[in-house]
């Protein structure tokens, strides 16, 4: 009976204890539960007992307290710690993702982020949360950050033969002796079956086949044709295409009605503008075969697809020389060469037998260098050195190792290269794969 006695009295004050302690638990003020949760999730973390720490800091990290950010970091260390368990990887972003949304967030939490996707191998994460940390913080060592991983590339083999400069997101390609287009991650969009082909401009192209001249939509669809006898076209952009028709070229619409103009040639349109030839001078039409160039000069430099027009800039060969014709007046000096400007960046230019950049005004913006080079697009600039092909971006540092034997300009995050293997593209990490059109 005694014994029975003392087990009542034992039990009871067990009782009052843990009475007790909820009691005085549940009297805390939120600082005050916050620093007991902390504290007693230290000692259990101090035995490794993960697994038991993670709800008591979940709850301190729930706490507008003083210690909020202390209870954060801890919990980051054990989820961290438990990170192969089922969910606690989830758990460990969330949390991250809470961080990075609050007003006025630390620069420190990107690049924690940013260093755990590139742990997992997901750089295009890494990549998208440094950028969203630049822009919440400016911070500079999150720059240098993304500045040494956006170059990261994959590299995707090709059957090609050959493949052009790339327009939007598409390139022309040749296998076999015939001609498609592909998307600038080399999918295949229309097959390898034309004697020529032109640029995806909008929804179709322009092919040749066996003397016709007709239009094709993205499913190699015939949704136009071209009634007259046709010897050549060039590349279709701003629903236009040169056509040379009884040895003089015209241009028709994408629906293959032909203009009343005729030149000596005429080439593709870049932002509603084309290098166009007559009386023996060179000068720059608009869609209405008006001259906003006027045709006076020995020729038009143009790109691999016969652009050479952009952001008002034009260069112009004269006497021998490259000039770059800014807003119709020549800006800077003369050049030995040049390519034309694309829609961003610097564009290339030869002095002395080697490549440097220049902007629109003619200024000088990257050092004669270069044994060649092709005009900056998507930041990125190819140029050739010791004979092999790399890429820099706009500050003139090398970005991609002249691995290439010839180097296309990028587009949509792909470029196309040439290696000992053949044509291949190359596409940057933190773009998606497969560009639609």
């Amino acid at each position: 009976m005694k014994l029975i006695s003392r087990v009542a009295v034992g039990a009871g004050f067990f009782a009052l204890l843990l009475i007790s302690w909820i009691v005085a638990i549940n009297t805390m003020s939120p600082a005050e539960r916050q620093s007991y949760l902390i504290g007693q999730a230290e000692k259990l973390m101090e035995d490794g007992i993960y697994i038991k720490a993670a709800p008591l800091l979940e709850e301190a990290a729930g706490i507008n307290a003083a210690d909020t950010q202390k209870a954060e970091k801890k919990l980051k260390t054990v989820y961290k710690a438990l990170i192969d368990k089922k969910g606690f990887r989830r758990k460990y972003i969330e949390l991250l993702e809470r961080q990075m949304n609050k007003k006025n967030p630390a620069p420190e939490v990107f690049k924690e982020a940013a260093d755990f996707y590139l742990s997992i191998s997901r750089t295009s994460e890494a990549l998208s949360t440094l950028r969203d940390g630049i822009a919440s913080t400016g911070d500079g060592g999150l720059m240098e950050m993304y500045e040494c991983y956006r170059y990261k590339y994959e590299i995707t083999r090709t059957d090609y033969d050959y493949i052009s400069e790339p327009y939007g997101a598409t390139v022309q390609v040749r296998a076999g002796g015939l001609w498609g287009i592909a998307k600038t991650d080399g999918t295949e969009l229309i097959p390898c079956l034309y004697d020529k082909i032109s640029t995806f401009n909008v929804d179709r192209a322009v092919a040749m086949k066996d003397g016709e001249v007709f239009a094709v939509d993205k499913s190699n669809n015939r949704i136009a044709k071209l009634k007259d006898k046709t010897s050549d076209i060039g590349n279709f952009a701003n629903d236009r295409i040169p056509v040379l028709i009884g040895g003089v070229w015209r241009r028709a619409l994408g629906d293959m009605t032909l203009g009343s103009v005729g030149f000596e040639h005429i080439y593709m349109y870049s932002f509603g503008y084309a290098a166009a030839k007559i009386n023996g001078k060179w000068g720059v039409v608009d869609t209405s075969d008006k001259w906003l160039i006027p045709a006076e000069y020995d020729g038009i430099v143009q790109d691999g697809l016969g652009r050479c027009y952009a952001r008002n800039a034009v260069f112009v060969r004269k006497d021998g020389a490259v000039l770059l014709l800014s807003g119709g007046v020549q800006s800077g000096e003369a050049f030995d060469d040049a390519r034309p400007f694309t829609n961003e960046g610097y564009a290339a230019v030869k002095r002395d037998g080697k490549w440097g950049f220049v902007d629109t005004a003619g200024t000088v913006v990257i050092d004669f260098g270069y044994e060649d080079a092709l005009s900056f697009s998507t930041h990125l600039a190819a140029v050739k050195t010791d004979g092999l092909w790399g890429y820099i971006n706009l500050a003139g540092d090398l970005a991609i190792e002249p691995l290439f034997l010839e180097a296309r300009s990028f587009s949509n995050g792909s470029a196309p290269v040439l290696t000992e293997r053949g044509w291949q593209f190359i596409t940057l990490t933190e773009y998606r794969r497969g560009p639609g059109i």
